[in-house]
């Protein structure tokens, strides 16, 4: 089966890449924080000199090593579609994940995306996808339907990761807005700080070899298992 041509003039791919990076997109994103709030309630996110900490050295080396790499080649397998890579891929967003919360946000929101992707678009890739993800038993991950989602629109790679990359630190930011004393200029100012890597470390994850996806940060998975047993929360990971 193939999913069409990538074109990369084409307007509709990038309207409809906008809206599935919208709040308004009902994939249930914004009701995680991504382990911020543990980090929060720990005490080590604080303050935006904290947070801009949290974010470089935390959040863009996991997009550089573990999501984008993920979507990569994903995108490329969802050409065939070779299945058997695809299930690989599912099986390993899964894995690199430590804590629970984790991975149960990542599975919850990937299916409710390759969901969207099927239902919105009719598209026979993203249905075939649900019947093998089904069928595999394999968990879903929202950087392999955001891969899968941007096949069934003919949006080219760079693109897909740039929705990957943007909807990741957007999320994260607009979640540390609720936990934390910084408004939305403070926000937006670290938001384009962190889109200014954004070329380099796509570029980077491009190339990065299926065997050396993965990425560790014992302070970060610390604070999401706590999170699990916090006597109060405002985000379910």
């Amino acid at each position: 089966m193939n999913s069409g041509p990538v074109t990369n003039t084409d307007a509709r791919w990038l309207v409809s890449l906008l809206q599935a990076g919208d709040s308004f997109y009902p994939t249930g994103s914004y009701a995680h924080s991504f382990g911020l709030e543990g980090l929060v309630q720990a005490g080590v996110v604080h303050d935006r000199t904290t947070l801009r900490e949290f974010l470089f050295l935390s959040a863009l080396p996991a997009l550089r090593h573990v999501e984008l790499p993920l979507a990569a080649h994903a995108y490329r397998a969802l050409a065939g579609p070779d299945w058997v890579k695809v299930g690989e891929l599912c099986v390993l967003s899964s894995a690199v994940k430590t804590a629970s919360e984790a991975r149960q946000a990542s599975h919850n929101i990937g299916r409710q995306r390759a969901e969207l992707a099927a239902n919105l678009h009719g598209h026979p890739l993203a249905v075939a996808y649900l019947e093998q993800a089904t069928a595999g038993d394999w968990p879903f991950s929202a950087s392999i339907s955001a891969a899968l989602e941007g096949r069934v629109l003919g949006a080219p790679l760079a693109a897909v990761l740039a929705g990957v990359f943007y909807a990741a630190i957007g999320g994260q930011l607009a979640a540390a807005m609720k936990i934390l004393r910084i408004g939305q200029n403070g926000c937006q100012a670290l938001l384009t700080e962190a889109l200014g890597r954004a070329p380099e470390i796509i570029s980077a994850a491009e190339q990065v070899p299926f065997d050396e996806i993965g990425w560790f940060n014992p302070w970060l998975d610390i604070a999401a298992a706590r999170h699990e047993t916090a006597d109060g929360r405002l985000f379910i990971s």
